[in-house]
């Protein structure tokens, strides 16, 4: 007993010299659990719908007034004000509103003259959950016009109002609303295994002294490092981009301009994740931590992403860390060009932020670097 106790004290005092460890595997839990339990099921809010009133009569100013209400009180969308129907569906396109809804020139007067009105929901389909949400909030304002309060001066609804919704892309299945956090995913996996956690490996086997007594310079030390990293990343977003694509069923998934833009995409996220491992194991020493920080690291940077649930569900604590994860910007990019086929302009914020946010990791990466033995 007295040598297993001799094995058992000399493992606990090495786990007690290891703070960032004790922290990982007692502290980092709870931060899964508080994480994963608000990026579910959560009530979807402030989605940005455009508005086109091609009418401009008593019903569609009281249509107008029933969004404004939505938005100042349930928040599930706020209305965007149009003029041109050419703008709001490039915007639309690019992402930078949910949906487009258009009330007709003849709206006030087939509301008059019983003639079973409409006016369309154009919608952004590639976010199933986000579509469901808009339909069903838009579905109770048409219950609500169709047994309005009578007002003095207000004209009586007589007609049926309907909603007519058209989907902007082919049906997303969820497979494919996933394929884009899938391919994020498989490039952090490579940039978990390379990168920084070989110049741990490295120092944990004696093999860093070869290089560190050579001329080359941190910063050398640091792209060689990450450059070799990004490769192997590339690869496996390749393969995903590839493959996930036809086993989710994604339309003319070989198309040779699409996979360019996707190629732009896999090489600077895979950048970005490289550099950041990089910059979080730049001062570790202890083989042991990266390897409990993984999991913890997948939860906080891919469930906050809008990998597999609207952004728009989220409390607002979490959208701070979706607003500086490197995920959600790639997320989104993947999303943007799998399932929408659209060009660089719709994810150019998207990759110029992934490039600063390289460039900023391996900056401090390169001055956190300690060129010792």
């Amino acid at each position: 007993m007295h040598r297993i106790w001799a094995l058992i004290e000399r493992d606990l005092r090495r786990f007690r010299r290891s703070p960032t460890l004790i922290i990982v595997s007692m502290v980092m839990p709870l931060i899964q659990l508080v994480v994963l339990g608000y990026a579910f099921g959560g009530t979807i809010r402030n989605l940005r719908v455009g508005v086109i009133d091609q009418d401009h009569g008593p019903s569609a100013i009281q249509l107008k007034e029933m969004f404004g209400a939505v938005a100042a009180n349930a928040r599930t969308f706020e209305p965007v004000a149009y003029a041109d129907a050419t703008d709001a569906m490039r915007d639309l396109r690019t992402g930078k509103i949910n949906a487009l809804v258009t009330i007709p020139p003849d709206f006030s007067r087939k509301v008059l003259a019983g003639a079973n009105p409409e006016f369309a929901l154009v919608e952004d389909n590639t976010d199933q959950f986000a579509a469901a949400s808009l339909q069903a909030s838009l579905s109770q304002i048409v219950a609500a016009m169709a047994h309005p309060p009578v007002m003095h001066g207000t004209p009586a609804m007589t007609a049926t109002v309907k909603l007519a919704v058209v989907e902007v892309y082919p049906y997303v299945p969820y497979i494919q609303f996933l394929l884009p956090g899938t391919i994020t995913l498989a490039i952090f996996i490579s940039a978990m295994i390379g990168g920084g956690i070989i110049y741990i490996d490295d120092k944990a086997r004696g093999l860093h002294e070869g290089y560190l007594v050579t001329p080359i310079r941190k910063l050398e030390l640091i792209l060689g490092f990450t450059l070799s990293g990004a490769l192997k990343a590339v690869i496996s977003g390749v393969v995903l981009v590839t493959l996930g694509s036809i086993i989710a069923g994604v339309p003319d998934p070989l198309n040779f301009f699409r996979f360019l833009r996707l190629m732009v995409l896999v090489v600077i996220t895979a950048l970005a994740l490289i550099s950041m491992m990089f910059l979080l194991m730049v001062r570790v020493n202890d083989p042991l931590v990266p390897r409990a920080i993984f999991g913890v690291l997948n939860t906080v940077l891919f469930f906050p992403s809008g990998a597999v649930y609207p952004i728009e569900a989220f409390p607002k604590w979490m959208r701070v860390i979706t607003a500086a994860d490197p995920f959600t910007y790639a997320v989104h990019g993947f999303k943007e060009v799998l399932l929408k086929n659209t060009g660089l302009e719709a994810i150019s914020r998207d990759l110029l932020f992934l490039t600063l946010f390289t460039l900023i990791c391996m900056t401090l990466a390169t001055l956190a670097f300690k060129r010792t033995l």
